[in-house]
């Protein structure tokens, strides 16, 4: 072999490494892709809608009301031994899957779902992304220091805080910013 086809192929080699290790690197820390599996989003983000997850946001600060984050959901933390009974997996979820939903609650807030609203601090928050209202109650509650409270937008068919409580911040894997998938429906998440 030639010094010259050995170059090349070693200058190939050198690319492929490369590209794929900025494109590991990238996933890793900056952003991912993402499909909605269930209809806890609705009507915003349906079934199989693809996201780009923004994942270095999170680093800079605390999730601001109606972000919508991914997340380790936290009954993993506090009732890995009775995994088997959990109600994410009732409803199809793996043991590790992310979950979805959007940010309601913020350290400090008190936060309460009645009459097919929720109130923050005693005041009522406009929801302009719900397609129906809760029909459950709940709380007061108020949300704890470094957690916040997350709930779908289908709120009578999610599993979120409302269920298993609140999500510490630290859970939070990444940022919706971009739905990529169907065509017809690309556009900035909201």
């Amino acid at each position: 072999m030639s010094k010259k086809n050995w170059k090349n192929i070693k200058e190939t080699i050198f690319m492929v490494v490369s590209s794929l290790s900025f494109a590991l690197m990238a996933r890793t820390a900056i952003a991912e892709p993402r499909y909605i599996p269930s209809e806890s989003m609705t009507p915003g983000l349906q079934i199989e809608d693809r996201l780009l997850i923004d994942k270095f946001t999170p680093w800079l600060g605390d999730p601001e009301r109606g972000d919508i984050v991914v997340f380790t959901p936290p009954y993993l933390d506090i009732e890995p031994e009775n995994w088997q009974e959990s109600f994410a997996q009732w409803h199809g979820y793996g043991k590790f899957t992310p979950l979805i939903k959007r940010v309601v609650g913020l350290p400090g807030e008190t936060l309460e779902v009645k009459e097919g609203q929720v109130f923050i601090n005693g005041k009522i928050i406009q929801e302009k992304y719900l397609e129906n209202p809760p029909f459950y109650e709940f709380g007061p509650f108020t949300v704890p220091q470094d957690h916040v409270f997350v709930l779908g937008d289908n709120r009578n068919n999610s599993a979120d805080s409302h269920i298993w409580g609140p999500l510490p911040i630290k859970n939070i894997k990444g940022k919706s910013i971009f739905r990529f998938w169907p065509p017809s429906r690309i556009g900035i998440t909201y």
